[in-house]
């Protein structure tokens, strides 16, 4: 058996050495530490088979052989008047002495294949425990390494997309104020970054503006006319997180098809059960508009309901507010997937909510995809900026944006170029002081890159 030995400062560098030496299939013995280095015991991966397997020659790998008693009871009985003739006086003691060797030699050879086989399994389960410790050590090491890799590829992305910056600082400065902008509107620093990047050559600030105006504006989908939505009809579940005005929007909707259809075509439900009051807040919408509310527990309760209201030009489902982390998110669209109708998911976003937070509410409710959102709260925003970049890079369909409680008055179909317009009026003042001219390159070097981006259209 070649056991080798190697020595190292580190893991690392004593299991390359193993690699260099015994090949990539080389099994680890011993793994310990000794006067402050590595010490691994190691064996070639044949080597270690020739151990597990006994060689095609040698008795372990015969058969044993079979002992025929009565033929080799007169042999012993030969043998024992010469192992007898220096005791004449004891003539007896012979074939007792004589005996003895016959009886053991069955219990021998058949107790030697029994070690032999007790030897070879324990040897494979050692070899098997090695060669499962060296792959899980290999495994833990080569995942550190790349976890190295791609630390050191994010932080040399970052520190030259910092020195790209600085030097577009001085060469560019109508980029930097385009740049300024974008930020302090809440765009993200991916998406701004990508856009400048693509800006045109030769332009002055102003003009850089409002071609960055017209490429948000074309990349932001909206739903240009509402006949569309109300004259096609069908089935429509507003959905997101609590408190983003998923009921009151679902009032103001119900009134634009009670306007255009009449109260006959219009159904509305609501799931939710949780809030106090909240399906009475409903009921009342419904009551002032002669629409009948239906109340539904579970999946089994909304098939039903849908069923019965097969005949309704349009149905309106009110759903329970659930956090985008809780695991109701998964089964809330898995109920309303499972309906046996084709219903409509719109997203409620709450434009005064975080980018991050916004980017986790759709990737929660996202599911087989949505239909579309409705832009909420746009009264109380400082900026919208941010939901209006997630919209873009999600590559949602924008219906409806609502600044107000009024029903309905407080609905209006989304325009890209008022919400665009309106994103960087919000945050002008803002622009010049929100960032230093030393800090817009760390921003711009710490702008994770987005796949999604190659899908915005420069026009």
């Amino acid at each position: 058996m070649n056991v080798k030995k190697f020595t190292a400062p580190t893991s690392r560098e004593a299991l390359r050495k193993v690699r260099e030496a015994l090949g990539p299939d080389a099994v680890i013995l011993s793994n310990r530490q000794a006067d402050g280095e590595i010490e691994i015991l190691a064996l070639a991966n044949e080597d270690a088979a020739s151990l597990a397997m006994p060689a095609p020659h040698s008795p372990m790998a015969e058969p044993p052989p079979l002992l025929d008693l009565p033929t080799a009871a007169p042999a012993a009985r030969a043998e024992a008047p010469r192992a007898a003739a220096p005791a004449p006086r004891a003539p007896a003691a012979a074939p007792r002495r004589a005996a003895a060797p016959v009886a053991a030699a069955p219990a021998y050879a058949s107790a030697a294949p029994v070690a032999a086989a007790m030897s070879a399994d324990q040897i494979n389960a050692m070899v098997a425990a090695a060669v499962a410790s060296a792959k899980e050590s290999a495994a833990a090491e080569m995942m550190g390494m790349m976890n190295e890799i791609r630390a050191m590829r994010g932080m040399m992305e970052t520190q030259l997309a910092e020195i790209s910056w600085g030097a577009t600082q001085s060469r560019e400065p109508q980029k930097t104020a385009v740049l300024r902008e974008m930020l302090a509107a809440g765009f993200s620093a991916s998406l701004a970054r990508y856009l400048i990047e693509k800006l045109p050559a030769n332009r002055d600030a102003a003009d850089s503006m409002r071609w960055i105006k017209s490429v948000l504006s074309r990349n932001l989908s909206v739903m240009s006319n509402e006949d569309a939505l109300l004259d096609q009809g069908g089935v429509f579940a507003l959905v997101g997180p609590t408190g983003v005005g998923k009921t009151t929007s679902t009032a103001k909707l119900a009134a634009r098809c009670v306007m255009r259809h009449g109260p006959d075509k219009l159904a509305l439900i609501t799931t939710d059960a949780y809030r106090i009051g909240a399906h009475e807040q409903l009921r009342i919408y419904g009551k002032i508009l002669g629409v009948m509310v239906h109340s539904v527990k579970d999946e089994a309760d909304l098939r039903i309901a849908l069923k019965e209201l097969k005949n309704k030009h349009t149905v309106l489902i009110d759903t329970v507010g659930v956090s985008q982390r809780d695991q109701m998110v998964t089964e809330q669209v898995s109920m309303l997937q499972g309906a046996g109708a084709n219903v409509k998911r719109l997203l409620c976003l709450n434009a005064t909510a975080t980018q991050e937070t916004l980017n986790e509410v759709v990737r929660a409710y996202q599911g087989s995809g949505l239909a579309g959102c409705i832009m909420t709260k746009l009264d109380e925003a400082a900026a919208i900026g941010n939901v209006l970049d997630v919209v873009i890079r999600q590559k949602l369909n924008l219906f409806y944006v609502s600044n107000g409680q009024r029903v309905p008055e407080d609905l209006h179909l989304a325009d890209p170029a008022y919400l665009i317009d309106r994103a960087f009026k919000l945050k002008r003042d803002a622009a010049a002081s929100q960032f230093l001219d030393a800090e817009l390159p760390l921003v711009m070097g710490a702008g994770t890159s987005d796949s999604a981006l190659r899908e915005v259209h420069l026009g």
